[in-house]
This record gives C-alpha cells, sequence and structure tokens, in this order.
C-alpha cells in the first residue's frame, strides 16, 4: 500500500491522506524543468497524465482542435439530414425533453438554432411525478397529431413503445443514456453510449450531443452554399449542462467548459444573466458556480415546481421573461433545499443504521419528493464513498434515484436489474441512474444491486482516503497562484480541484453562523492565510479547530481566490485537517 501522506493515517474526519506517487512526483520535476512553470502547477498536470510536450498546449485548450467529427457517432448524418428537411419545408417540430439542466439545455440549444434560422419548435417537458423520466406513449401520441418531426433529447434511448406510438411523425433521439441490445424503432438515435458505439465519445452529456447535431447540420448547410447560425455563442449553455450533469472534465467536454465560460462571462443570454443575478454572482462564472449556483436553480422547477421552467428560461430572448423566470426558479430552489434537508436527514439515519460499508448504500421511505431523492443519493455518496439510491415510496410503487463513485458503472447495473424482472423500469449512464420498483419488491433489487456493484469493486477500497496534490507553504498561496491554478481548469468530474497541504500550522478562528468555521493561518515572516470550513460544525473538523489553541495541524484543501464586496484576497478552501 503507498505510504500515506505525512503519515496521516486517520485525519479528523477519519480520513487517510494519499499523495502523489513516485512517478508522479518525476513527472512533475519533468515538466517543471520544461515549462517553468511552478512546481505546484506542475503537480496538478502529473495527476492529469500531461506529458511535458503537451503542458502548453493543456493550459490554453483549442476546442477546434478537440472537437470530434460529428458524422463519427452513428446516425448523425441521417439525423441533420432529417432535422433539415423539416427546417426548409417548415415542417411543425415538437422537441421532447428531460427536465433536468442537460434537458433543458439540449432543448435551449434546438430553439435558439431554429430561432436564428426563422423558426419555431413547439417545447415538451413531462412532469416528473405525473408522467416520469423520458416519453411516455400518450404524450408522443398527442404530439405526433400536429407535428411531423419529434425530437427526443436527454432521453429515449429506452422508449420503444412510446416511440412507436408516435407514427407516422419520425422521431429522432438525441441522447447518452445507456443503450439495451435492442433500439426502439426511431427515424435516427444518436447516443454515443449505443451498445454499436465504440465508446470513444461515452462520456458527452445529452447536450454535448445536441452540439454536434448542429455542427454537423451547419456543415451541410456550407455545402449547400448556406451559412447557419453561430454555434460558438451556444457554448455557454453547453457549459452548463457539461457540469450539472457531472460528466467528466476531460478531452473536449474540458474545452467545451473552458470556451462556454467566457461566453457566459459576457452576460449576453437574458436568461442565464437573469439567472447569475438572482444567485449573487458577482466575479465571472466558474464550473462551481455552474454546479452549485445556476445549475440547481434551473433544475429546481423539474424537482418541484412546473417542470419547462428552466428550458424556457434558457430559451428565452425577453429580458422581463428571464427576471420573472429566474425569480421563481430561485424561490423554487429555497424551497428544494428545505425539503432536501429534511428528506437527507432521514435518509442518513436509516442508511447508517443498516451500514455505511456496504458495496450500495441505500436509504427509502414514505412520501420522499421524487424530485430531491437524486440530491439526497448524491450526498449518501459523499458520506460513504459508495454508490448510494434512495427511493421515495407512494402506494406499491417506489422512485428512486442514483448517484455512483468513480470506477463503479452505477446504469449498467440498475439496467440489468430492470433486465431480470426486479425493477419495474431503470436505467442511466455511469455515474447517475434512476428506477422504478415494486414496493414489496425493495429489499430483494436492493440486494441484488448491492451484489452487482460488489463485482465491480464497490465498497472494496476500506477507509475512506483523501487525495492530495502535495505540499504548499501558505507564503506560496499567491494571487498569481490561484490564477496558474485556474489554467489549468475547469474542475469538477475526473478532473478534481487540486487539494494541498499546509504542514504544521499553527492558526486562530471564529465560528460563522451554526456550521462554519473562518480560520487565520499563522505564517511567520508573511501575511496570515485565510482560510474557511463550510459546514464544519457538521463534522469533527469544528470542535476540534474552534479552539485550536497552540496545537499545530495540517490542513488539507484548495487554494481559491474569494471575492467579496469589490475586494479578492487568496484563501484555503478547507477540506479536512490532522494534528501534526
Amino acid at each position: 500500500m503507498h505510504p500515506a501522506f505525512l503519515n496521516v493515517e486517520a485525519s479528523l474526519t477519519g480520513r487517510r491522506w494519499v499523495g502523489p506517487d513516485a512517478g508522479q512526483d518525476r513527472l512533475a520535476e519533468a515538466i517543471a524543468q520544461g515549462s517553468r512553470l511552478p512546481l505546484p502547477l506542475c503537480r496538478i498536470l502529473a495527476a492529469r497524465g500531461v506529458e511535458p510536450a503537451e503542458a502548453a498546449a493543456f493550459l490554453a485548450p483549442v476546442l477546434r482542435d478537440l472537437l470530434p467529427d460529428p458524422r463519427s457517432l452513428r446516425d448523425m448524418e441521417k439525423a441533420a439530414s432529417r432535422f433539415l428537411q423539416a427546417v426548409d419545408n417548415r415542417e411543425r417540430v415538437a422537441i421532447f425533453a428531460d427536465y433536468d439542466v442537460d434537458g433543458g439545455a439540449s432543448a435551449a440549444l434546438l430553439i435558439v438554432w431554429l430561432r436564428a434560422m426563422g423558426r419555431q419548435a413547439t417545447l415538451y417537458i413531462p412532469d416528473r411525478i405525473d408522467e416520469g423520466y423520458g416519453p411516455n406513449t400518450p404524450a408522443m401520441r398527442d404530439l405526433a397529431k400536429t407535428h411531423s418531426l419529434i425530437l427526443c433529447v436527454d432521453c429515449g434511448t429506452l422508449s420503444h413503445d412510446p416511440v412507436a406510438a408516435a407514427a407516422p411523425a419520425d422521431v429522432v433521439i438525441l441522447d447518452h443514456h445507456l443503450a439495451a441490445e435492442t433500439l426502439p424503432a426511431a427515424h435516427a438515435i444518436v447516443n454515443p453510449n449505443r451498445q454499436d458505439e465504440d465508446g470513444q465519445l461515452a462520456h458527452l452529456c445529452a447536450a454535448a450531443v445536441v452540439f454536434l447535431l448542429l455542427v454537423e447540420a451547419n456543415r451541410q448547410l456550407r455545402a449547400d452554399g448556406t451559412q447557419g447560425p453561430d454555434l460558438m455563442q451556444m457554448l455557454d449553455l453547453v457549459a452548463l449542462a457539461t457540469v450539472a450533469d457531472v460528466a467528466p472534465l476531460t478531452g473536449v467536454n474540458r474545452a467545451f467548459v473552458r470556451q462556454g465560460l467566457k461566453v457566459m462571462a459576457r452576460r449576453e443570454r437574458p436568461g442565464l444573466r437573469a439567472l447569475a443575478d438572482v444567485s449573487r454572482m458577482d466575479s465571472a462564472p466558474t464550473a462551481y458556480s455552474l454546479g452549485f449556483l445556476l445549475g440547481p436553480r434551473v433544475n429546481a422547477g423539474g424537482r418541484i415546481g412546473q417542470a419547462d421552467l428552466g428550458a424556457r428560461l434558457l430559451a428565452t430572448e425577453d429580458d422581463r421573461e428571464a427576471e420573472a423566470l429566474a425569480a421563481r426558479l430561485d424561490q423554487l430552489n429555497t424551497e428544494r433545499r428545505e425539503i432536501t434537508d429534511r428528506v437527507r436527514e432521514e435518509a442518513m439515519a436509516q442508511a447508517e443504521a443498516r451500514g455505511l460499508d456496504a458495496p450500495l448504500v441505500w436509504a427509502a421511505a414514505e412520501g420522499w419528493h421524487p424530485g430531491v431523492v437524486g440530491i439526497v443519493a448524491a450526498r449518501l455518496k459523499e458520506a460513504s464513498g459508495r454508490p448510494a439510491v434512495v427511493v421515495g415510496l407512494e402506494g406499491g410503487e417506489g422512485k428512486g434515484s442514483g448517484r455512483s463513485v468513480t470506477g463503479v458503472d452505477l446504469g449498467a447495473a440498475v439496467q440489468r436489474v430492470a433486465a431480470e424482472g426486479l425493477l419495474i423500469k431503470g436505467g442511466g449512464h455511469k455515474m447517475a441512474a434512476g428506477l422504478t420498483v415494486a414496493r414489496d419488491r425493495l429489499e430483494e433489487a436492493m440486494a441484488r444491486l448491492s451484489e452487482l456493484l460488489a463485482r465491480q469493486g464497490a465498497g472494496a477500497g476500506g477507509s475512506l482516503e483523501l487525495r492530495v496534490d502535495g505540499l504548499l507553504m501558505p507564503q506560496a498561496a499567491t494571487h498569481a497562484l490561484a490564477e496558474q491554478i485556474e489554467s489549468a481548469g475547469p474542475f469538477g468530474a475526473a478532473a478534481p480541484a487540486p487539494r494541498f497541504v499546509l504542514p504544521e500550522v499553527t492558526l486562530t478562528s471564529r465560528r460563522i453562523g451554526e456550521s462554519h468555521l473562518r480560520l487565520s493561518i499563522r505564517n511567520p515572516g508573511g501575511q496570515p492565510l485565510e482560510a474557511v470550513a463550510f459546514g464544519a460544525f457538521g463534522s469533527p473538523l469544528g470542535p476540534a479547530l474552534e479552539n485550536p489553541g497552540t496545537q499545530p495541524f495540517h490542513l488539507a484543501g484548495k487554494i481559491e481566490v474569494n471575492t467579496w464586496g469589490g475586494r479578492s484576497r487568496v484563501q484555503l478552501r478547507l477540506d479536512d485537517a490532522a494534528r501534526a
């Protein structure tokens, strides 16, 4: 076993610290020698597997160089041709979208593109509670009565009967969820997670698939001597969906998000501008703000309110409509947080009683709102380091959502349990899945799912680990370093923000509100470095660090720039600590 970093076998939160191995250390040194970049930045690049000759290109990725050929995806040319045929013939087009950020952004991309071409489309987003996820037969049948083309975005890959019910309308599916061996009888199905795909683009979210469709549509237009809409201005929507859907921020996804953040910073899209304002964003957007400020608000309509609010906000051109929709979503998000907190407490207590060391951590109860079970599953996953499923029961059924950990394909396991008949339905992708289960088969289904996940290695990791990228002295935590670290981003799924350890520091602290802690790290010969520990009193960190005295600590966290009231300063966002 790799030695514990700074010999921390059990931190204040009970985690074992694991640092870079010898190979990463050598690679970081080689990058530093070849590029003259600071060693902390080189450690981040080494952790990403970047070779010395690739460092400059990695820090300044060019979307054009990373964008895949859309035609490498099956059915892409066919889908784009049918889409353009509908545009040329002024056919009535319907967009059937999922109710989350990815579905809403996918729908908005199509609506914005069509609007630029002088066309419109009917938006249909199902109600999470009344209709559930994905196309349903009554809705598809009704849409087909008045539309000749139905575009299903972020859904549809498993919807055999609803797609069949849409005849004689053509159905084009633009999705990324795991496919079964047989596909619905749609006109075209573009999905990098089809079983007959090679998996090279399996990391794309649905909005990225839609973006590639529009790239192909513009290519076909150019071949006919026509200029299509400007796609680069739409990357803010792709970036939002990529981060909010927890797609890995590697390869082209990383380029999508970097470029999309630049577009978003211009504040030209009314919906995102209004959303940023109600979110009280007072600095340039980051991947964090997409995932934790904007994304949850867009999602709030689909979770506990009106399902189409998010997509309408992202697509609108009207400032007043944008402000009204953003205000409503902000209100719904506050309500969603209150519901989530209650369900999280109940689910955590139940999961702890059942045991947090199993291959699958799960909880289920009557009346838990279906719109928050996915969020709560994510909290259980974070607390346990295991895949987690949370189910809300009503009548004879339960609707649940699951979140996974790196290296464990939850979607495939859920799909198999559904195929075996233990679930009414279920599917998803590697990191997230949804399911419907009969109440009297819940225990049996969870046991089978746990068995399948155990075969993938879930629960075999022993005690929780905290990965760190190296040491950093407090005086080295400067604005310049923070900017250089940011150049290696954006950070998110499969590309975690770098975490450094400040060794053997002493500190003073003060409590902020009920649960947070503000720290001042004493720095001999330099300015004190501030740190913040959010939620510290919901863990052992708060009680241990509130009155530290002269006890030295190792502090592990992320270097960031905190902007408040027009002033910015570097701080450490604390993740963990250990007594030195």
